[in-house]
């Protein structure tokens, strides 16, 4: 009978780790802290502060010396916006400013993750950009890294801006989540579920998609799958390394490679 129970138990310890506020605590492992600012690397920036449903959308502005586009960045799941200065470092060596937000509870954005707030919150910086700082679209690029990549495709579905950059994301977070834990009902449990394939049939802008083969925690069958399924005009970019450090281990046929793809769409002034 032990071998009987053993499972039963495991999935429902499982389960318990799906529900309530242990499930955003997984999804969203946030942090409060801000460890770094743009001004300990001599970058002029404004922060940037949004209303959204009642709280705070907090970010980042910070511009180029020489500006050819803005790009809207949608962090991964972890940290907060502090932790991006290398990612943050390349959009300015190639010439563009770069608007970096938190979602709700990360940083100093107020409120609670969820997948319903991070939509919001990307809309507020996307109507922050174009009806405030009269910004045109087609000068905006969309680049979401991991979630963040789920997060740029729902407003790609809904936006056309100057191109889109989805750098390992998942098709869905159900999808992961199964592959992840065979033995749990993910599908019926997670509440975040971040579904990006079923977005893209409506992107209108060309598309860049990123993975690496060795991706340890998003499988590369994921991007290659999101690529599969999007419209034309799309491009794919092959980088090496694990989900978290894969554009640095690159390194400068990453930045090529995110050159190529840009240079036509934005020429630089």
């Amino acid at each position: 009978m032990v071998w009987m129970v053993v499972p039963g138990v495991l999935v429902l310890a499982g389960a318990a780790l799906l529900v309530g506020g242990v499930q955003r605590a997984i999804v969203f492992p946030a942090t409060r802290a801000m460890a770094w600012s743009p001004a300990e690397a001599g970058w002029d920036y404004v922060d940037v502060f949004l209303s959204v449903d009642g709280h705070t959308t907090h970010g980042w502005c910070i511009p180029a010396s020489q500006s050819r586009g803005v790009i809207l960045y949608s962090h991964g799941n972890g940290g907060n916006i502090s932790g991006r200065m290398g990612g943050i470092a390349i959009w300015r060596d190639l010439g563009f400013d770069v608007f970096i937000y938190d979602y709700g509870g990360y940083g100093n954005s107020t409120g609670k993750p969820s997948e319903k707030r991070c939509y919001q919150d990307i809309r507020a910086c996307w109507r922050w950009l174009v009806e405030e700082q009269g910004i045109p679209p087609e000068r905006i690029v969309l680049f979401g890294r991991s979630l963040g990549g789920a997060v740029a495709a729902d407003l790609a579905a809904e936006v056309t801006p100057g191109a889109v950059i989805l750098e390992s994301t998942f098709t869905s977070a159900v999808t992961l989540g199964k592959e992840a834990f065979p033995f749990l009902p993910v599908g019926l449990l997670l509440r975040h579920r971040f579904e990006t394939e079923d977005k893209l049939a409506r992107f209108t802008a060309p598309l860049l998609v990123v993975h690496s083969p060795d991706d340890d925690i998003v499988p590369y069958h994921h991007g290659k799958a999101l690529f599969e399924r999007a419209p034309e005009p799309k491009t794919f970019l092959e980088i090496g390394g694990g989900h978290n450090d894969g554009f640095s281990e690159t390194g400068e046929p990453y930045v090529q490679g995110l050159r190529r793809f840009l240079d036509p769409l934005f020429p630089a002034n």
